[in-house]
């Protein structure tokens, strides 16, 4: 167990919370987004961007930066939300999300946001980018790619990470993607998977079933953790215990609530792409508020 700081678990907490808050202004002004699967992964994305991730906010393309691919790019209003407050871009430009002419689409682009590494609007792709990307920052300055089992040195010590849903690992392409980086031993790319049990259409275990879903990514060759996705102290060890990992590439299973923190919103999937009106708005708004209170000083 990795020790991290009551601060440090404090502070992720509340802003996973402030930022639940945020990315449900932002659906409700536009009235249009995606809130169940963005609130599930507001402790992930909290994590990553205010502890984990090597970033600079002043220089997106930085070479040696670590990159985060968001592969569940429905539920960028919460990508959108970090972004803005690691400094990316304003936050007061959030009140544009999904609004003409704004930087901050439905779906996220890398061409027009600062931050974003892939554009994601069909399910399924970050993983195989991940592998492309994990091999690129590891064999770039060898003199041949590493084409078998056995890793090369390493060109850059940045690390690729991969958020995707739970949804998402029903398309066979994230399959194809978790060979490939299991045959390359990519131990520079982890992935978190969000899995809150609830896609778009009902449950995961009724539309397409994935468990035991673990023992999957281990036979594939992969080096797995379970947690519980809303414990801020279990993600951040997650995180810095997949670092460790360097002859194979890494999954976090994070348990998560779709819709967490709004009482009528949990577990539910209508959720997934509804925007609330102005009375159940006002409702989410106070549970979420009241819910903030226990990570404030």
């Amino acid at each position: 167990m990795h020790y991290h700081s009551e601060e440090l678990v404090t502070d992720i907490s509340r802003r996973a919370q402030e930022y639940r808050i945020e990315v449900l202004k932002m659906v409700h002004r536009a009235q249009t987004g995606h809130l169940g699967g963005a609130f599930s992964a507001a402790e992930i994305m909290s994590a990553l961007y205010f502890h984990h991730l090597k970033v600079d906010p002043a220089n997106p393309n930085w070479e040696s930066r670590d990159r985060l691919l968001f592969s569940k790019g429905h539920a960028c209003a919460m990508l959108y939300t970090v972004l803005a407050h690691r400094g990316f871009f304003p936050p007061d430009e959030l009140q544009t999300f999904r609004q003409f002419n704004s930087r901050l689409q439905g779906h996220p682009e890398p061409q027009k946001t600062p931050g974003v590494e892939i554009a994601a609007g069909p399910l399924g792709h970050g993983v195989a980018i991940g592998v492309g990307m994990a091999l690129a920052l590891r064999d770039s300055a060898t003199s041949k790619p590493s084409a078998e089992l056995t890793p090369s040195p390493r060109a850059s010590k940045a690390n690729v990470y991969v958020v995707l849903g739970d949804g998402e690992v029903n398309a066979g392409v994230v399959w194809e993607g978790v060979m490939s980086a299991a045959k390359f031993r990519l131990g520079n790319l982890t992935a978190i998977l969000d899995y809150n049990g609830t896609q778009q259409t009902g449950s995961t275990a009724e539309s397409m079933p994935t468990e035991p879903i673990a023992e999957k990514w281990a036979a594939f060759g992969w080096h797995v953790q379970e947690i519980h996705g809303h414990n801020a102290a279990e993600v951040l060890d997650a995180l810095d215990r997949a670092d460790e990992v360097h002859a194979r590439p890494s999954i976090i299973i994070a348990r998560t609530t779709k819709g967490k923190g709004v009482s009528f919103m949990e577990y539910d999937h209508r959720w997934h792409g509804q925007p609330p009106t102005d009375e159940q708005y006002q409702t989410a708004l106070a549970e979420l508020e009241e819910g903030l209170k226990q990570w404030q000083k």
